[in-house]
C-alpha cells in the first residue's frame, strides 16, 4: 500500500513541475522512481517517458487555452522531437545505464546553470 502512495506522490510532483514549467517532470521522475519507488533505472527512464507524455498533452491543452502556445512556431520542434524520440527509443536498450545516468546528470546540470545565470 505504501508503494502505491509513493507512485502517486511521484506522479503528482511530476505533474506539478510539468504544469508550472511546461516540462521538467522527468527531472523528478527518474530518481524517485528508481530510488524511492524501487524500479530499476532502465524501467525508471522508460516509465518517466510514459508518464510525461500524457502530462505534456494536458499542459499543451492548458497552455493553448490560455493563449500561450504559438502552434506554428512549435511545429518544427514537434517534428524534430518526434524524430529524436524515435531514434532514442530504438537505441535505448543498447546504451549502458552508466552513460544514461551521466547524460541525464549533465542535462540537469546544464539546465540548472542556465536557469540560475539566465542565459
Amino acid at each position: 500500500m505504501a508503494k502505491k502512495y509513493r507512485f502517486l506522490c511521484t506522479g503528482a510532483l511530476a505533474g506539478l513541475t510539468n504544469g508550472l514549467f511546461g516540462a521538467g517532470g522527468g527531472l523528478f521522475l527518474v530518481p524517485l522512481l528508481s530510488r524511492w519507488c524501487g524500479l530499476s533505472e532502465r524501467k525508471a527512464f522508460a516509465t518517466s517517458v510514459a508518464i510525461i507524455f500524457p502530462l505534456s498533452i494536458i499542459s499543451v491543452i492548458l497552455y493553448y487555452q490560455n493563449g500561450a502556445l504559438p502552434i506554428r512556431q512549435a511545429i518544427p520542434y514537434l517534428i524534430g522531437g518526434t524524430i529524436g524520440g524515435l531514434i532514442a527509443g530504438r537505441i535505448f536498450k543498447n546504451v549502458k545505464m552508466l552513460w544514461l545516468r551521466r547524460a541525464f546528470g549533465l542535462l540537469i546540470l546544464y539546465g540548472g546553470i542556465r536557469a540560475v545565470l539566465l542565459l
